[in-house]
């Protein structure tokens, strides 16, 4: 998919000012692991967009496949790609860097991306809800799981229902207030 930008620029000629237009043409979107990120974003940038990849885990996808964190992504060629698709696949990172350490099933560590993350993320929060731990239980009653305090936050849940003091509308009170005016 290719779009075309038009840009105006100034040409002075003899005295003269003329707007010439230059057409810049590029692809706008450019798919790595089933996420479509713009084209003209840079490297650095444009990996961010794909679930599971930080800023620090773009640098350092960078760094490692010595590829230059300024390119935009329109330019990569397919073997660029490919590679930067491997590594994410099979990161070979420092341990601090990943986002699965030592599994709760398999004791590996591992860097989980897009929908594995989702699916892992889930099963854990499922896995908490049966074994009824606190944080499991938490999770049932949406709330929040990690110590913060509840008495004016996490209310949105609750779908707009405030807790306060409110007036009462009464009709009773409309008559009586007519009938002590009158006297």
């Amino acid at each position: 998919m290719e779009e075309q930008t038009k840009q105006d620029t100034k040409q002075e000629a003899k005295g003269k000012v003329k707007f010439v237009r230059e057409e810049k043409k590029y692809a706008s979107l450019v798919r790595i692991l089933q996420t479509d990120i713009p084209g003209n974003k840079k490297i650095l940038v444009g990996l961010t967009y794909i679930k599971g990849v930080s800023w620090s885990i773009s640098n350092a996808v960078c760094k490692i496949l010595k590829i230059d964190p300024n390119k935009k992504i329109e330019n990569l060629d397919k073997q660029e790609i490919d590679k930067i698709e491997n590594f994410l696949k099979n990161p070979k990172l420092p341990l601090f860097l990943m986002n699965r350490r030592n599994d709760f099933e398999t004791g590996n560590n591992m860097h989980l991306i897009t929908t594995q993350l989702d699916i892992t993320k889930e099963f854990d929060i499922r896995r908490l809800k049966k074994i009824r731990s606190y944080r499991g239980y938490r999770h049932a009653l949406g709330q929040p799981t990690r110590g913060q305090r509840t008495r004016s936050h996490f209310r949105s849940k609750k779908k707009g229902k405030s807790v306060g003091v409110t007036k009462k509308k009464t009709e009773a009170a409309a008559p009586a207030a007519k009938e002590s005016k009158g006297k």
